[in-house]
């Protein structure tokens, strides 16, 4: 019997594993990508990779076009920065698994760093993450759901679309004003929110317009977002990276009811983007996201298990040991660029920089209607590497056509250089308008 039963199981296995039923399901292999990696999409590089870049080879290539200020090797981080990150390494404490959020020492070392009276923080407050990028990604995540939308800046960081488009979320741009330093158009912000409007991104200082928002304005910011109950993520990865005479003020403290998740990291300021220390301060004195935005954030950063261990070691005495001198000396030499860039584009016909007050970068509009060999910016700046070698990101990477954004992290020779070079491009293909030349008749 007991024979039997086996051998009836066996004829039950047999026919559960057969093969032509099997076929019958699935007849040939299909193996297809996800929706969600169809769906995602880097503006900047769909539209750099769709240029026609060939460098005049007669002429270096100066690449004017890359946010990373480590690139060109004349800003290096200060040593105080690497000697913390040996120190980490020879403890030989910091090669295992960390918690998800970090550890709590140096979650604790970042609330130390940022806490103030208008806005306390604690260690609880803080999740590290692998970049500020990840930070953005967690906090995005935790507050939006698929066919929500959110606000984000125009031009602004095309990160933000990347992310939230992949998870299926709508994106609204609001306008920011190049006539009043890049501020953010508050009548149409406000126009845009509806019931789906999960999530209200700041960018201050901002990429890529290196403008800095006054308190004054921020204070409106607020007041749009307390009237219509929505939540920010302030993305101030630049933040204090603001040029003499120009004050950075965080958002959080100037908060009375608002919400706010704060995204940050040692990327710029510290100049190791390739290090991938990112942050999230929680900011919630009114207890508005409660639990279950926290609990959210620590699940969410579950499923990489948090940034790299060796950097979280040394993170406390990069962040209390790194001199005054090293901040400011790359702060006086991003506005010295910045100056120099705007000084000699300011004078070319047919160009309109904005002068920025922080960040690394700085926004020149083309008057397209006197260059008519181009029909936009992307076509403008392509031929600029094809005559000049010099690559300028197009503003279409930004949602913000005829504009183009220059990187002053470059060293001072090579920015000089490229604004001749500019120069000359422009005054090449420069063509006054009809009424312009009657007007020089006369």
């Amino acid at each position: 019997r007991a024979m039997d039963s086996y051998r009836a199981c066996d004829n039950l296995e047999e026919e559960d594993v057969n093969p032509a039923k099997l076929k019958s399901h699935r007849q040939r292999w299909n193996v297809r990508p996800s929706e969600m990696s169809k769906k995602t999409l880097n503006p900047i590089r769909a539209i750099v990779d769709g240029m026609k870049l060939t460098p005049n080879p007669e002429k270096p290539m100066i690449a004017l076009s890359i946010g990373d200020p480590t690139v060109f090797g004349n800003l290096p981080t200060d040593d105080t920065v690497l000697q913390a990150m040996k120190e980490a390494i020879d403890s030989h404490k910091y090669n295992g698994y960390a918690p998800s959020v970090g550890y709590q020492k140096s979650r604790e070392a970042v609330s130390n760093f940022y806490s103030c009276p208008e806005a306390p923080l604690e260690g609880k407050d803080v999740i590290l993450t692998s970049g500020c990028s990840q930070a953005i990604e967690l906090a995005i995540s935790v507050l939006c759901n698929p066919g929500d939308n959110i606000l984000v800046p125009c031009p602004g960081f095309s990160l933000y679309k990347t992310l939230a488009v992949s998870m299926g979320i709508q994106v609204k741009h609001y306008n920011l004003l190049p006539e009043k330093s890049w501020e953010i158009d508050l009548q149409h912000l406000e126009s845009l929110i509806d019931d789906k409007t999960a999530c209200l991104i700041v960018n201050n200082p901002s990429n890529p317009c290196g403008s800095v928002f006054t308190k004054d304005h921020q204070h409106k910011i607020l007041a749009v977002a307390s009237r219509n109950c929505i939540p920010i993520l302030a993305d101030e990865i630049y933040g204090d990276m603001v040029f003499p005479g120009c004050d950075f003020q965080p958002l959080a403290p100037l908060s009375s009811d608002v919400p706010i998740l704060s995204c940050g990291g040692l990327a710029k300021r510290w100049l190791v983007p390739g290090w991938r220390m990112g942050w999230i301060l929680i900011h919630d004195r009114n207890d508005i996201f409660g639990t279950g935005i926290r609990e959210g954030l620590v699940k969410l950063s579950q499923r990489i298990l948090g940034p790299c261990t060796v950097v979280q070691g040394a993170l406390e005495s990069i962040l209390n040991d790194t001199p005054p001198e090293f901040y400011q000396g790359t702060i006086s030499f991003l506005k010295s660029n910045s100056e120099i860039c705007f000084s000699e584009l300011s004078t070319v016909p047919g160009l309109n920089p904005v002068m920025p007050t922080g960040a690394m970068y700085i926004m020149v509009g083309i008057e397209m209607e006197h260059f008519p060999d181009f029909q936009n910016d992307v076509e403008f700046t392509e031929r600029l590497v094809t005559e000049q070698s010099v690559f300028c990101l197009p503003a279409t990477a930004f949602e913000y056509p005829n504009f183009f954004r220059i990187v002053v992290t470059v060293p001072e020779e090579m920015m000089i250089e490229a604004c001749i070079r500019i120069r000359e491009f422009c005054a090449r293909h420069y063509r006054p308008r009809s009424q312009d030349s009657h007007e020089l008749d006369q």
